[in-house]
């Protein structure tokens, strides 16, 4: 489950003095078939499956012939163990995106992991002010004491360039990477309306009623965050590989890539695009108005007055209209993520 977090100073922003060159700062199913989805707890993994695949795949078409090899090298020498609990029971994958989804696996074992998976920027986030910027906004909302996606995103990076590191600690630093950097391009996995990026925001969708499945934390499936991780991308995709629908993606956004890929690289500016599309499309869009709730410290839905018992009534019906909305979005997404997770990777070894 996600936590919330109270807000206080971080340092993600050391990113910046990590960076090499130019870098400043720093399944079909989705996993689960929907059935699946609908019976099982609530969860706090941003994207599902496949859309953390397709990711880690994209990212391949345009890593350098050096990124590449030394991607393959580093992740094959030190493999995920066999032996591990894997959420994502596709094995045909490479190492690259059968890694996308291991910070995932590995919460069970280290639990402490569990919060770099998120950022939650309250709904009123904003810029305005005088010398505000993305960097300083972005930082109040990560906790020093459990760390956040932004700050967890920079350290693993940190390891991964050290000459210094251990070969197995560089190989899960790079898994993390690879996760991480889908976890920024989620937009649930970088906002809070008190609802735990969505999870307490039960809905109807296309007539699948929302079911209580955790009467202790009122924990209710679906819900818009587990829409916005994999129901709507596995119903856009249906037929579909993770490999034809990276293909699909290269194809469709060939042009924008190499646009996103120039620049530095840009860690919590990627989270405030994300926090930005959650309040204008993932919450905008809905067709009932969910108002921001006054800020307040949530570990389950059961808090802020029974906030997804009170979402419950509002009866949210996501249909066609929503799905044609959520789809684009969602896909623009995917190919920032995996065009940027290139980046970083090339950037370090060119």
């Amino acid at each position: 489950m996600r936590h919330e977090v109270a807000e206080g100073p971080c340092t993600a922003n050391r990113f910046r003095g990590f960076a090499p060159r130019g870098i400043l700062r720093a399944t079909l199913f989705a996993c689960f078939a929907l059935v699946a989805a609908f019976s099982s707890p609530a969860p706090a993994r941003a994207w599902g499956c496949q859309a953390h695949q397709i990711i880690a795949l994209l990212a391949e078409k345009h890593l350098t012939p050096h990124a590449l090899a030394t991607v393959q090298e580093i992740l094959n020498s030190n493999p995920i163990n066999p032996d591990m609990k894997r959420i994502c029971k596709e094995r045909s994958l490479d190492a690259m995106a059968d890694s996308s989804t291991w910070a995932d696996d590995i919460r069970a074992q280290r639990p402490e992991t569990s919060p770099w998976h998120y950022i939650n920027i309250r709904f009123g986030a904003t810029l305005r002010g005088a010398g505000k910027d993305v960097d300083e906004v972005v930082e109040k909302f990560c906790d020093p004491r459990e760390s956040c996606l932004t700050h967890a995103t920079a350290e693993q990076f940190a390891i991964l360039r050290s000459a210094e590191t251990d070969p197995r600690k560089k190989a899960d630093a790079l898994r993390f990477v690879i996760h991480f950097v889908g976890d920024l391009h989620q937009p649930l996995h970088n906002s809070t309306n008190n609802d735990q990026g969505g999870n307490c925001v039960p809905v109807n969708y296309f007539g699948a009623l929302p079911q209580l499945r955790n009467p202790r934390t009122e924990t209710y499936l679906p819900n818009l965050h587990g829409l916005w991780d994999y129901d709507i991308l596995a119903r856009a995709t249906t037929g579909k590989t993770a490999e034809q629908a990276a293909a699909d993606l290269d194809q469709s956004y060939r042009r924008k890539i190499a646009g996103w890929q120039k620049g530095p690289a840009d860690i919590e500016a990627w989270s405030w695009e994300s926090f930005q599309l959650a309040v204008t499309k993932v919450y905008g869009k809905l067709p009932v108005r969910i108002p921001a709730e006054v800020p307040q410290p949530v570990k389950s839905c059961v808090d802020d007055n029974h906030v997804s018992a009170r979402m419950l009534k509002l009866n949210e019906r996501i249909g066609e209209p929503y799905q044609k909305m959520a789809v684009p979005a969602i896909r623009e997404r995917l190919a920032q993520a995996g065009a940027r997770l290139a980046m970083l990777l090339n950037e370090l070894w060119p």
